[in-house]
């Protein structure tokens, strides 16, 4: 089981945790985002820390990662919507007067 280490931060532990789920990913074992999630919230709760995080802090903290999800959802769609376009062409056939007799 993934856990926070006394006294790391969160960036500490998120690039631990990166280089564990990569080393496992290289052993075809790959985990979806939302047991990845899971795994991070379930690690940061058990943490010691979380006894003196002030509560605006973690509120702070969600509503930026919040944020930055939809930011990513926006560009991925904004992505999704220039691929999707298609250009036409257009052409007119003018009939010779070969067609017309």
């Amino acid at each position: 089981m993934f856990i926070m280490i006394e006294n790391e931060d969160i960036n500490t532990m998120f690039t631990r945790f990166t280089k564990i789920t990569n080393a496992l990913q290289a052993l075809d074992k790959v985990y979806s985002n939302c047991e990845m999630v899971r795994k991070i919230l379930r690690s940061i709760e058990e943490a010691k820390y979380l006894n003196t995080l002030p509560l605006e802090e973690l509120l702070g903290s969600l509503m930026t990662h919040k944020l930055s999800i939809k930011k990513k959802d926006d560009d991925e769609e904004k992505e999704k919507r220039k691929k999707n376009v298609v250009a036409l062409k257009s052409s007119t056939n003018e009939e010779s007067e070969d067609d017309n007799d």
